[in-house]
């Protein structure tokens, strides 16, 4: 991308941003409240209401830095939903099934992009170009979002699923990384690629794990809808 963004890019990409972090996140509070657990519920975290999900440095800022610096990998984050796992029925499974809910709400939201573009030449001529432009940013940060979510790092998804899978005493020591998880995302995704770079060395390992994962749902989408 350029290192200036237009009013255009910002329309194109902004939808598809807050719409994806908005079902990702309510995704997390309706599954968590048919599981047992009303926190995120009673606090109106259960919602289509972006404006309960956005966190201004984490969903804007941190995404458009990124953007504009072309790093290797974009990423961000929300608000995250409230849960209280020991109020869920079954704690240890249901908080796999919690964690699930956001990715894969992600991925169906980036299958329904991909169907969409069958019905583009129903639009108006004049806007089937800015329609085809949100859906296929649509199918790729639902995509983003769903492969880094499921990273297995806490606070991340993956690494509360990893938490609910593994033997308990592999679990605790995974789980006891949950405050300093970001940090670890930050390290491994941007401040190690930029050491690396200074010494000559590619060590940009893990974005590249990420970019060919998501390269290779896309497709797989892309086929499934039939616009391969």
């Amino acid at each position: 991308m350029a290192s200036s963004i237009t009013l255009y890019d910002l329309s194109v990409w902004v939808l598809p941003l807050v719409v994806a972090i908005t079902f990702h996140e309510a995704a997390h509070g309706f599954v968590a409240h048919r599981l047992g657990d009303n926190t995120a519920w009673q606090l109106g975290r259960v919602t289509f209401n972006p404006l309960k999900h956005i966190d201004p440095f984490g969903t804007l800022m941190l995404p458009a830095m990124l953007l504009l610096s072309h790093a290797p990998f974009l990423f961000g984050y929300a608000k995250p939903v409230p849960v209280n796992f020991r109020a869920l029925n079954n704690p240890r499974r249901d908080m796999v099934l919690v964690a699930l809910a956001g990715p894969a709400t992600n991925i169906l939201l980036a299958l329904a992009a991909a169907l969409a573009f069958h019905a583009l030449p129903l639009a108006p001529a004049n806007a089937s170009q800015w329609i085809a432009d949100n859906l296929i940013n649509a199918r790729r940060l639902n995509v983003v979002l769903a492969v880094f979510n499921m990273m297995p790092i806490p606070p991340l998804d993956g690494g509360r699923v990893a938490v609910g899978l593994l033997p308990k005493p592999l679990a605790l020591p995974l789980a006891r990384l949950e405050p300093v998880g970001i940090l670890i995302l930050i390290g491994i995704l941007i401040l190690l690629p930029l050491a690396g770079s200074q010494f000559g060395l590619n060590l940009d390992v893990v974005s590249a794990v990420l970019r060919t994962a998501t390269d290779f749902i896309i497709r797989l989408l892309l086929v499934l809808t039939g616009n391969a």
